[in-house]
């Protein structure tokens, strides 16, 4: 494992290489978006390289599929594979349900389609990612352009009537300019710092004219891998209902990351 890698760090590095053990020979794979999904696809493309493994990947963003390319890995959309084997991904948040926050990268509404339309989810994260209930990490919700100062008084006037412990709603911006997402749409963060019932409050967002999709991933998820700085994992299970604890071996001077940055 890097010596020069920060514990969390650390941690990200070994649930990546835990989670491409789900990957097998001729799979259509759907590679997540941010850091803890960048050494993924480091990972991958490294086991392609080395061992030969044949695999179709669909990317959730550009700077994904740039960097899946860059490593080798062949890069097709989704309505060329229209079905994927599995999805690997992070997580802002997961919950004891496998209920995920994402899009704190800016890709939710990718992210979620892909996602869905892939037999199989596994999200990797650190511990830090793991809470009892959603809501500390703001909430992305994906807007369109147009009238979009409406579209935020509208979630402000919704956020009114559900159980949440903050109702701050803000414009994602990137430098002066508000952030794009892929599509060219803008992202509110709604910082709630807990959601009491997750299901009602995507509900009600996506009927709102002008959302295009929350970061709210409910009942997609199915495993849930969670590294450690000591190398161990643990792996949640929701269809099992267990949680067992692996160690994950890595090869020493391995320094396939110290370029990914979050």
């Amino acid at each position: 494992m890097p010596a020069e890698l920060s514990p969390i760090d650390k941690a990200k590095y070994v649930a990546a290489r835990r989670a491409i053990e789900y990957v097998e020979d001729g799979m259509r794979v759907g590679l997540g978006t941010g850091s803890t999904a960048a050494w993924m696809v480091k990972c991958l493309g490294e086991v392609v390289r080395e061992e030969g493994l044949m695999v179709t990947t669909v990317a959730t963003s550009v700077r994904t599929a740039e960097l899946a390319r860059k490593v080798g890995l062949p890069v097709a959309t989704l309505d060329e594979v229209r079905w994927l084997d599995l999805t690997i991904d992070g997580a802002d948040e997961f919950d004891p349900g496998l209920n995920l926050i994402k899009g704190g990268g800016g890709a939710l509404l990718h992210e979620k389609i892909v996602a869905t339309a892939s037999d199989q989810m596994v999200v990797i994260a650190d511990r830090t990612k793991q809470v009892d209930r959603l809501g500390a990490f703001p909430l992305p919700v994906e807007i369109i352009p147009f009238g979009w100062q409406t579209t935020k008084a509208l979630v402000e006037e919704i956020l009114a009537n559900v159980e949440v412990l903050g109702r701050s709603v803000a414009i994602r911006m990137n430098g002066s300019e508000p952030f794009r997402s892929d599509e060219g749409n803008l992202i509110l963060d709604l910082h709630l710092r807990r959601i009491s019932n997750p299901a009602q409050l995507s509900l009600v967002l996506n009927q709102i004219p002008g959302v295009v999709e929350n970061g709210l991933f409910l009942d997609i998820c199915d495993v849930a891998i969670v590294g450690n700085a000591d190398g161990t994992v643990e792996l949640h299970d929701i269809h099992r209902g267990t949680v067992e604890q692996e160690r994950v071996d890595i090869v020493d001077g391995d320094n396939l990351f110290v370029d990914i940055v979050d």
